[in-house]
């Protein structure tokens, strides 16, 4: 075998067992908080035909450079899913007369794969994991996901701060500033960007720009929403008076809420297109990650496009950041030490009483390996060791003409006898609760 394709494709990874238990911890905390707010699990096709991903109503020309394309033995043009909002507008799409009903409430953790450049933060092959809700207007919806997000990254240990915004009203106010329509979205993307850049770095991007016009937005941008309200009173612009209407609406939400973790920003645009309304970064408040470690919004017109079928089908969903999110836990962690096992038996010719010893303690949630290799007690004792296993229990003969062990606390150094038929004192001595 060549030894050169020993080795992980750039901008893919394997996780072993200790990285992994980190991401499955991260995983059930997250599902089990999902699954208390009425969300309900969806697996969807890795596998998508390229027509659908390419769809004008999916990612977009800039996306699909990235697709990894293929083609079956049937000569059809397939590709891998760059994301999961595609496949879920699908099986919305597929199945509205096949049992599903709105609202649906789903999550989905599943891999995506984009062929785009490898830098720090961004591999080719990786995990989202997304929570959408379809068929609910209004902001009710956007208050319960900025509650759920609270609670999952509580659950996780994580204090967060969720700035939030409306394009709506971030959209309306650059027109009232007379910035012409077709650089709308161009200031969009610079202003997004205002507590990285700062003032001046947005001024210096849109330098072709009246620079006037832009310090009067950056005026707007310090005003709360009573002061923007009472200013624009009498303005005829449709767009900033539904977007003051629905921050009005969803900041008396998350004040009844106490949701005091929520922080306006009026310049916050989450840089896609996609977004119609609200939209919303999380951040660590510690600022171990100065990313943000998810991020959501409402968007209504993705799915009523893509399924084209006369009716609307208004959406609001947001990402957890499953990378950000483990580095975080992974650096509070700090602890080598512990073992992936509980317990570790040894028999001593005595393979199938230990067996059934084993399978005992596996009923009360011990996490017990049988040593089956027939190894020397020195190279059994040093394998115990190497993977900080805290227990050991070696049983022979003599021990079960006895009806007696000695439980190892291998940390300790010291050995502590038990009837073999213990169970109960066994869990006191390993301190596992009954």
């Amino acid at each position: 075998m060549d030894k050169n394709i020993l080795r992980n494709i750039k901008g893919t990874n394997d996780f072993l067992p200790k990285e992994q238990i980190i991401r499955n911890k991260i995983i059930n905390t997250l599902t089990s908080v999902f699954d208390s707010y009425g969300y309900l699990p969806l697996e969807t096709s890795t596998l998508c035909y390229y027509d659908l991903l390419a769809s004008k109503y999916a990612g977009g020309a800039e996306i699909l450079k990235e697709v990894y394309k293929l083609k079956d033995q049937g000569d059809r043009k397939l590709g891998l899913r760059y994301d999961l909002t595609v496949p879920f507008a699908k099986v919305i799409s597929m199945n509205m007369n096949k049992g599903i009903t709105l609202p649906f409430r789903r999550y989905e953790i599943g891999k995506v794969y984009r062929d785009g450049p490898v830098k720090l933060g961004r591999d080719r092959e990786f995990y989202q994991c997304d929570v959408d809700c379809c068929g609910i207007e209004g902001s009710l919806v956007e208050a319960e996901f900025m509650a759920m997000a609270k609670n999952a990254y509580n659950k996780l240990g994580i204090d967060i701060e969720i700035e939030w915004n409306n394009r709506k009203l971030l959209s309306g106010l650059i027109m009232e500033c007379g910035i012409d329509e077709e650089n709308i979205s161009r200031v969009i993307l610079s202003v997004d960007k205002l507590a990285k850049i700062g003032e001046d770095g947005v001024l210096l991007e849109l330098e072709e720009l009246d620079s006037n016009k832009i310090k009067k937005l950056f005026g707007y941008f310090k005003m709360d929403i009573l002061e923007l309200e009472d200013m624009f009173k009498d303005s005829n612009n449709e767009l900033l008076e539904e977007g003051i209407k629905e921050v009005k609406e969803l900041s008396s939400y998350l004040n009844k809420l106490g949701l005091r973790e929520c922080v306006f920003r009026p310049y916050l645009a989450r840089g896609l297109e996609i977004y119609t309304g609200t939209v919303w970064e999380v951040f660590d408040k510690k600022k171990r990650i100065t990313s943000s470690i998810g991020a959501g919004g409402r968007y209504d017109k993705i799915i009523t496009n893509f399924i084209n079928d006369g009716n609307s089908y208004p959406a609001v969903g947001m990402t957890f950041g499953l990378v950000p999110i483990y580095e975080i836990i992974k650096m509070d962690m700090n602890d080598d030490t512990k073992s992936f096992y509980d317990l570790m038996i040894i028999p001593m010719d005595t393979d199938i009483e230990c067996l059934k010893l084993a399978n005992n303690l596996r009923e009360y949630g011990v996490k017990v390996i049988v040593e089956m290799n027939k190894r020397k007690m020195k190279k059994s004792l040093d394998y115990a060791n190497k993977n900080n296993i805290p227990y050991v229990i070696i049983i022979g003969e003599n021990e079960l003409d006895d009806g007696v062990i000695k439980i190892k606390k291998m940390n300790e150094s010291m050995e502590e006898e038990v009837k073999i038929d213990d169970i109960d004192k066994m869990l006191d001595i390993m301190k596992f609760a009954k």
